[in-house]
Protein backbone atom coordinates (compact mmCIF):
# COMPACT_ATOMS: atom_id res chain seq x y z
CA UNK A 1 0.00 0.00 0.00
CA UNK A 2 1.32 3.49 -0.83
CA UNK A 3 2.29 5.99 1.86
CA UNK A 4 -0.63 8.26 0.98
CA UNK A 5 -3.17 5.41 1.27
CA UNK A 6 -1.67 4.28 4.59
CA UNK A 7 -1.71 7.88 5.81
CA UNK A 8 -5.36 8.29 4.88
CA UNK A 9 -6.35 5.01 6.51
CA UNK A 10 -4.59 5.76 9.82
CA UNK A 11 -5.76 9.38 9.98
CA UNK A 12 -9.36 8.16 9.60
CA UNK A 13 -8.76 5.60 12.34
CA UNK A 14 -7.30 8.29 14.58
CA UNK A 15 -10.33 10.50 13.98
CA UNK A 16 -12.69 7.62 14.89
CA UNK A 17 -10.82 7.13 18.17
CA UNK A 18 -11.00 10.83 19.01
CA UNK A 19 -12.98 10.39 22.23
CA UNK A 20 -10.74 7.76 23.78
CA UNK A 21 -8.73 9.56 26.43
CA UNK A 22 -5.39 7.78 26.17
CA UNK A 23 -2.49 9.07 28.24
CA UNK A 24 1.26 8.92 27.75
CA UNK A 25 1.77 8.64 31.55
CA UNK A 26 4.36 11.42 31.99
CA UNK A 27 5.72 9.95 35.23
CA UNK A 28 6.53 6.68 33.43
CA UNK A 29 8.37 8.54 30.68
CA UNK A 30 10.23 10.66 33.23
CA UNK A 31 11.33 7.50 35.08
CA UNK A 32 12.49 5.97 31.79
CA UNK A 33 14.59 9.08 31.01
CA UNK A 34 16.09 9.12 34.53
CA UNK A 35 16.78 5.36 34.63
CA UNK A 36 18.52 5.48 31.25
CA UNK A 37 20.44 8.67 32.17
CA UNK A 38 19.00 10.54 29.17
CA UNK A 39 19.64 14.29 29.12
CA UNK A 40 16.31 16.11 29.00
CA UNK A 41 17.46 19.65 29.73
CA UNK A 42 16.07 20.88 26.39
CA UNK A 43 12.95 19.11 25.13
CA UNK A 44 11.33 19.79 21.78
CA UNK A 45 7.64 18.95 21.66
CA UNK A 46 4.69 19.84 19.49
CA UNK A 47 1.27 21.40 19.98
CA UNK A 48 -1.15 18.55 19.13
CA UNK A 49 -3.54 18.91 16.22
CA UNK A 50 -5.43 16.64 13.84
CA UNK A 51 -6.20 14.11 16.61
CA UNK A 52 -2.51 13.55 17.48
CA UNK A 53 -1.63 12.08 20.84
CA UNK A 54 -1.48 14.97 23.31
CA UNK A 55 2.02 15.64 24.62
CA UNK A 56 1.20 18.85 26.54
CA UNK A 57 0.78 17.14 29.95
CA UNK A 58 4.12 15.44 29.46
CA UNK A 59 5.81 18.69 28.41
CA UNK A 60 4.42 20.44 31.50
CA UNK A 61 5.51 17.52 33.70
CA UNK A 62 9.06 17.72 32.30
CA UNK A 63 9.04 21.53 32.67
CA UNK A 64 8.28 21.00 36.37
CA UNK A 65 11.37 18.74 36.46
CA UNK A 66 13.48 21.68 35.19
CA UNK A 67 13.38 20.91 31.45
CA UNK A 68 13.32 23.80 28.98
CA UNK A 69 10.45 23.22 26.54
CA UNK A 70 10.37 24.29 22.91
CA UNK A 71 7.93 23.99 20.02
CA UNK A 72 8.60 24.09 16.27
CA UNK A 73 8.05 27.03 13.96
CA UNK A 74 7.86 26.24 10.25
CA UNK A 75 10.05 28.54 8.17
CA UNK A 76 10.39 29.23 4.45
CA UNK A 77 11.56 26.40 2.17
CA UNK A 78 9.79 23.81 4.37
CA UNK A 79 12.40 24.26 7.11
CA UNK A 80 11.62 24.08 10.80
CA UNK A 81 13.32 25.30 14.00
CA UNK A 82 12.45 24.99 17.68
CA UNK A 83 11.83 27.96 19.97
CA UNK A 84 11.51 28.18 23.75
CA UNK A 85 7.92 28.05 24.95
CA UNK A 86 6.03 28.11 28.23
CA UNK A 87 2.29 27.63 28.59
CA UNK A 88 2.06 31.39 29.33
CA UNK A 89 3.57 32.39 25.96
CA UNK A 90 1.30 33.40 23.07
CA UNK A 91 0.72 31.02 20.18
CA UNK A 92 -0.44 31.51 16.60
CA UNK A 93 -1.84 29.27 13.90
CA UNK A 94 0.42 28.99 10.85
CA UNK A 95 -0.64 28.57 7.21
CA UNK A 96 -0.82 24.77 7.69
CA UNK A 97 -3.24 25.10 10.62
CA UNK A 98 -0.52 24.14 13.12
CA UNK A 99 -0.19 25.99 16.41
CA UNK A 100 3.28 27.44 16.99
CA UNK A 101 5.02 30.01 19.23
CA UNK A 102 5.08 33.65 18.16
CA UNK A 103 8.23 34.66 20.02
CA UNK A 104 11.09 33.01 21.76
CA UNK A 105 14.71 32.01 21.66
CA UNK A 106 15.84 29.42 19.10
CA UNK A 107 17.03 26.23 20.80
CA UNK A 108 18.55 22.89 19.82
CA UNK A 109 16.67 20.18 21.75
CA UNK A 110 18.43 17.25 23.40
CA UNK A 111 15.22 15.25 22.97
CA UNK A 112 12.58 15.80 20.33
CA UNK A 113 9.08 14.35 20.59
CA UNK A 114 7.90 13.67 17.05
CA UNK A 115 4.22 13.26 16.15
CA UNK A 116 3.49 10.38 13.83
CA UNK A 117 0.71 9.08 11.65
CA UNK A 118 1.93 5.47 11.85
CA UNK A 119 4.99 3.49 12.91
CA UNK A 120 6.48 0.00 12.84
CA UNK A 121 8.67 -2.10 15.15
CA UNK A 122 11.78 -1.06 13.19
CA UNK A 123 11.29 2.53 14.49
CA UNK A 124 10.19 3.85 11.10
CA UNK A 125 7.70 6.71 11.12
CA UNK A 126 5.04 7.71 8.65
CA UNK A 127 4.39 11.44 8.92
CA UNK A 128 2.05 13.78 7.09
CA UNK A 129 4.22 13.80 3.95
CA UNK A 130 5.74 17.28 4.15
CA UNK A 131 9.17 16.10 5.29
CA UNK A 132 9.51 18.83 7.93
CA UNK A 133 10.75 16.52 10.70
CA UNK A 134 12.98 14.48 8.38
CA UNK A 135 14.71 17.66 7.16
CA UNK A 136 15.04 19.00 10.71
CA UNK A 137 16.47 15.73 12.05
CA UNK A 138 18.97 15.55 9.19
CA UNK A 139 20.08 19.13 9.96
CA UNK A 140 20.29 18.45 13.71
CA UNK A 141 22.51 15.36 13.36
CA UNK A 142 25.16 17.70 11.92
CA UNK A 143 24.88 20.01 14.95
CA UNK A 144 24.49 17.67 17.93
CA UNK A 145 23.28 14.29 19.11
CA UNK A 146 19.53 14.34 19.59
CA UNK A 147 17.21 11.63 20.90
CA UNK A 148 14.28 11.19 18.49
CA UNK A 149 11.14 9.90 20.22
CA UNK A 150 7.98 9.23 18.24
CA UNK A 151 4.67 9.63 20.05
CA UNK A 152 1.52 7.87 18.97
CA UNK A 153 -1.30 5.53 19.85
CA UNK A 154 -0.76 1.77 19.92
CA UNK A 155 -3.40 1.31 17.19
CA UNK A 156 -1.23 3.34 14.77
CA UNK A 157 1.28 0.50 14.53
CA UNK A 158 1.71 -1.14 11.11
CA UNK A 159 3.64 -4.25 10.11
CA UNK A 160 5.97 -2.29 7.85
CA UNK A 161 6.25 1.38 6.90
CA UNK A 162 7.48 1.97 3.33
CA UNK A 163 10.62 4.13 3.53
CA UNK A 164 12.98 6.01 1.24
CA UNK A 165 16.40 7.68 1.61
CA UNK A 166 14.88 10.86 3.10
CA UNK A 167 13.08 9.12 5.97
CA UNK A 168 14.83 9.32 9.36
CA UNK A 169 14.42 6.48 11.85
CA UNK A 170 13.39 7.24 15.41
CA UNK A 171 15.32 6.12 18.50
CA UNK A 172 12.20 5.24 20.52
CA UNK A 173 8.45 5.17 20.06
CA UNK A 174 6.19 5.79 23.03
CA UNK A 175 2.52 4.88 23.04
CA UNK A 176 -0.08 4.76 25.80
CA UNK A 177 0.83 1.08 26.23
CA UNK A 178 4.58 0.73 25.81
CA UNK A 179 8.01 2.01 24.83
CA UNK A 180 9.52 0.49 21.69
CA UNK A 181 13.32 0.55 21.48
Amino acid sequence: MSKSKLRSKILNLRKKNLYKKLSLYPDRIYQFLKTNKINFKNVGGYYPCNYEIDDLDMLNFLRNKSANISLPIIRENNQMDFFEWTNKDPLKINKYGIVEPTLGKKVYPDIIFVPLVAYDDDLNRLGYGGGFYDRYLKKMTKIKKILKIGLGFSYQKLKKIPTNNYDKKLDLIITEKNIIK
